[in-house]
């Protein structure tokens, strides 16, 4: 078998990079609330989606992406009580 550590002994360890990984998640984060917004902006004859499952669609992307920022922000950015 190969050497690689067990899941629950990498699950463990730190993130080798958590400062591009944060920052990538709030990118991420920022795009679905965009992709969410510009969804609702969108002309009507632009995608072949009737009115209601566009807004919708748009609405699941905007709270996708709110839900990940706040998750992210609590993850990464906001001091333990522990370490203050």
């Amino acid at each position: 078998m190969s050497n690689l550590p067990h899941t629950h002994e990498r699950l463990g360890r730190p993130s080798q990079s958590p400062g591009l990984i944060r920052y990538f998640t709030l990118f991420m984060a920022v795009l679905y609330m965009a992709l969410g917004a510009s969804l609702w902006f969108v002309p009507a004859g632009m995608l072949r989606l009737d009115e209601t499952a566009r807004k919708l669609l748009a609405g699941v992307f905007v709270f996708y992406g709110i839900i990940r920022f706040v998750r992210t922000y609590q993850q990464y950015f906001k001091k333990n009580r522990h370490e203050a």
